[in-house]
């Protein structure tokens, strides 16, 4: 066990060691590049050490590299060294978690890393939460939940508003649940890209008017195209007025909550029936973990538990959890360790300074572009994205599309150097660059 571990452990440290001069984004896509891997079931071992080769050496380097300080594309994580060993642990002793009669202590931890979160966000005591694989489970069961709270069994007529920046997990959440397409409504945006709440009004009224059943609200608090932060206080307003569920998709925005700025932007976030928080982005954890928090937290449990007989009694208790009678989930990895030994090491000032500096290096890079001559700035930051785009004088208003083809072969370029990674999308009709700074090895 200690020698796999410390040879694992070299080629780690390695790894680390050269981040800052790793290409950032060098992958070789062919298929028959990697033809070599389809390979039948093995009958015999390998040594470690040439399975460590191949991984380290080959397979690793050709990827994404979201753990580069460089790595300003979509919204990243960074991959915490800290969570690493708590899964190193975790994975170890193999507990199971989501009941609590099972490993209380265990439970506990997790139920308390679920109070922060609830703390941070402003949810009162009888609020409730679990861990989740990442936001597109939470934004499932946030639907779920929803639908079991406001529509009949028979809910088909139900219809859910979103704006045009929606995550498209929130689109996949809503077909799983059970919804056909038509259940979806789409709702424009304003100058910022946040949700016009009036266009809600007319629509809710006129679905109403023509026998449809209004249920749910999903709002954005940072988007992934612009970072866009929804008029939550107003929303909130409009849903408890129409009796409607408001679902807040926080999954990139909502650890900015930890800061003074962040936390201002985000006002109201606090009224809505849910909120999905994504800790594998603002915590910077590795990949799969997500959260769901719910003010009702008795919903949770309406909504999600089921009885059987080979299942030990539940608690039924507010303050000792059973995550399996809350969440989608019987059996999971426990999920809790990877973000509570990490906060308890450091202490959560660690991450406020490192988010406070990534509104900075955002709003630095902003003021820097607007200095470039012919630079537009499509998205102003609210958070940590900002959008731009290069419109050169002479083209006119009709070459709209040799604009987008001049701003994709700057993307091409600027990507090509392998020292930075960002992505484009398409805002107002028009191909636009973007840069999300979310790595906490980023720095000015």
């Amino acid at each position: 066990m200690r020698s796999l571990v410390d040879a694992t452990f070299e080629r780690i440290a390695n790894f680390y060691d050269t981040l800052p001069t790793q290409p950032v984004q060098e992958v070789d896509t062919r298929p028959e590049r990697w033809a070599h891997l389809r390979q039948d079931l093995p009958e015999d071992g390998r040594p470690i050490d040439e399975l460590l080769e191949l991984f380290f050496g080959d397979l690793v380097p050709n990827c994404f590299n979201t753990t580069s300080p460089g790595f300003m594309a979509y919204i990243p994580g960074g991959g915490l060294f800290h969570a690493a060993v708590a899964d190193l642990i975790a994975d170890s002793v193999n507990r199971y978690v989501t009941v609590w009669a099972a490993a209380p202590g265990l439970a506990e931890i997790e139920n308390s890393v679920i109070r922060w979160f609830r703390q941070m966000v402003g949810y009162p005591e009888d609020s409730s939460g679990f861990l989740t694989s990442g936001g597109s489970l939470a934004n499932f069961s946030a639907l779920f939940t929803a639908r079991k709270e406001k529509l009949p069994e028979e809910f088909l007529d139900g219809r859910i508003y979103v704006s045009d920046q929606t995550h498209h997990s929130v689109l996949r959440a809503a077909s799983l649940v059970g919804f056909p397409s038509r259940s979806v409504r789409t709702i424009p945006t304003n100058q910022r890209f946040q949700l016009r709440c009036e266009a809600l009004e007319d629509a809710i009224a006129s679905d109403r008017a023509a026998g449809v059943k209004p249920f749910a609200i999903v709002a954005s608090a940072g988007t992934t195209n612009t970072g866009a932060i929804d008029d939550l206080t107003r929303l909130a307003a409009v849903a408890q007025r129409e009796r409607l569920w408001l679902h807040v998709d926080a999954a990139y925005g909502g650890f900015f909550a930890l800061t003074e700025r962040g936390r201002q932007r985000m006002t109201g976030i606090e009224l809505a029936d849910s909120i999905t928080l994504d800790p594998h982005k603002g915590l910077f954890l590795p990949y799969g973990t997500g959260c769901l928090l719910v003010r009702d937290g008795a919903a949770l449990e309406r909504a999600h538990s089921i009885d059987a007989d080979y299942m030990p009694p539940m608690q039924g208790s507010t303050e000792q959890v059973d995550f399996c009678n809350i969440s989608p989930e019987l059996s999971r990895d426990f999920r809790g360790l990877r973000i509570w030994l990490p906060i308890q090491m450091t202490g959560i000032g660690a991450w406020r300074d490192a988010l406070d500096e990534k509104l900075d290096l955002t709003e630095w890079a902003w003021r820097e572009l607007e200095t470039i001559p012919g630079m537009r700035i499509v998205a102003e930051p609210q958070l940590s994205v900002v959008a731009f785009r290069l419109e050169l004088d002479g083209l006119g208003r009709l070459q709209n599309g040799a604009h987008d083809r001049i701003n994709r072969d700057l993307l091409d370029r600027i990507n090509s150097r392998q020292r930075v990674y960002l992505t484009g999308t398409v805002l107002d009709g028009h191909f636009a660059l973007r840069i999300c700074v979310v790595v906490f090895r980023t720095h000015k």
